[in-house]
């Protein structure tokens, strides 16, 4: 990679909810930006954490035991095997 990569330029690409894009790699991790609304399914990663940061709006990730609000510039990890689900609100987007 030889130059920066820019979220909102690579999010002004699609208008979808829930349809992820890679934007990059690094230790064979992907890093995606999507665009949600609405809930989204209670699942879970088994062999991999789920990272979140918000770029605009505002993010709830429940969790079985408490719900986590991020604002924009916020960002939370959940650790594999956690059963999560993004959920509810306003247009929202995150990488």
């Amino acid at each position: 990679m030889s130059n920066g990569i820019d979220l909102s330029e690579k999010l002004s690409t699609f208008s979808e909810h829930f349809s992820p894009r890679t934007v990059t790699q690094f230790n064979n991790c992907d890093v995606m930006v999507v665009k949600l609304k609405g809930e989204f399914i209670w699942h879970k990663h088994d062999d991999t954490d789920d990272f979140f940061l918000v770029l605009k709006g505002m993010l709830d990730i429940e969790l079985r035991d408490r719900t986590i609000t991020l604002g924009p510039g916020q960002m939370y990890v959940v650790p594999r095997a956690s059963s999560i689900a993004p959920l509810r609100g306003k247009r929202f987007t995150y990488c």
